[in-house]
């Protein structure tokens, strides 16, 4: 019997997917507990229209990070940090201050998460990733200069 899961199930498959299970297991285990719903026309119809929203969705995620990277990538960032003599800095330059640097700077909301870079820890320019979406980074230029 082919049914559509409603929640991923252990030994049979993940959550929308469409399996074939046996008809004991369907009617007693997957249909009695809410796990599982029968693969009719219907269901069928459901299940294809939403993942077509899920796809549109990803899609319109995809085509917002690739617009968002196109308008920051490449952008300098300026920071302003105390330093001793030499140029070295009191602490470091870390990607949580260029995340804030970014919105500030920018008007672009990024977690801190996603900014990949070495810890500055002297006057100079610097480079760091911005992972926006699977795929999808962009560059931009951390200028620290004296505050």
């Amino acid at each position: 019997m082919k049914v559509i899961l409603l929640q991923d199930v252990q030994g049979s498959g993940k959550k929308g997917e469409l399996v074939n299970v046996s008809d004991g297991y369907a009617k007693n285990f997957l249909f009695k507990r809410g796990l599982a719903k029968e693969a009719n026309a219907q269901n069928m119809a459901e299940l294809k229209a939403a993942q077509a929203a899920q796809d549109r969705r990803r899609q319109q995620e995809l085509e917002s990070a690739q617009k968002m990277a196109s308008e920051i990538g490449g952008k300098t960032i300026k920071i302003s940090a105390k330093a001793g003599q030499n140029g070295k800095l009191f602490g470091a330059v870390t990607a949580k201050e260029v995340a804030e640097e970014v919105k500030r700077q920018l008007n672009v909301e990024v977690d801190r998460r996603r900014v990949t870079m070495d810890d500055i820890k002297s006057y100079g320019t610097y480079e760091a990733d911005i992972k926006l979406h699977t795929g999808v980074s962009a560059k931009v230029y951390v200028l620290v200069g004296e505050e």
